[in-house]
């Protein structure tokens, strides 16, 4: 009667850590799928990239350093890495396509241009996309790892092997400051 019962509290301990384990599996795996939707987006974006700077090159012949940091940056995105590396490259991209969006500004004829008006909007879509998978992305982080440092799951997540994912942070320096506003009138 005693190694029954003994028998019962063991196995209702080995199929509570089985269903936290699945749980935990499962955690994981989104946010490897939503780290996932983050490179695809940045993959359609860089894809793009190519026929906007030539778009832009027809009209800005002089603009070659922005042309150049463009590429750079588009390899750089190709290599990615982790999820840091990752969003370094793609704040930097940002800030580059900004570039050359501040570069198409000083040219009335490119910006009245079809194609380049087509490409600026699929960027502005893949923007929109990018920003929605950062979102997933971080919320699934967040929830796996409330589950890593949430009692029970804690007493099992370290020895299954489960770590805490890092979140998807902008590291732009720029964009984390507040912009500084001047309203003293000009001489």
């Amino acid at each position: 009667m005693i190694l029954g019962i003994i028998f019962a509290i063991v196995f209702v301990i080995i199929m509570f850590a089985v269903m936290i384990y699945n749980r935990l599996v499962r955690l994981r795996a989104l946010v490897k799928e939503a780290f996932s939707g983050i490179t695809v987006q940045l993959r359609r974006r860089a894809d793009l990239i190519p026929n906007l700077v030539e778009t832009v090159k027809g009209y800005a012949t002089h603009e070659k350093s922005t042309f150049e940091a463009i590429t750079a940056a588009r390899g750089a995105m190709a290599s990615g890495g982790g999820v840091a590396a990752t969003a370094a490259a793609d704040a930097n991209m940002t800030g580059l396509i900004g570039r050359l969006f501040a570069v198409a500004e000083a040219y009335p004829e490119l910006k009245a241009s079809a194609n380049f008006q087509q490409l600026q909007g699929e960027i502005s879509g893949i923007e929109t996309e990018l920003q929605s998978a950062r979102r997933y992305y971080n919320a699934t982080a967040r929830d796996l790892n409330t589950r890593i440092q949430s009692f029970p799951d804690t007493l099992f997540a370290g020895p299954l092997g489960f770590t805490q994912e890092e979140y998807y942070q902008d590291t732009d320096p720029a964009i984390q400051a507040a912009p500084k506003i001047d309203f003293t009138p000009s001489a």
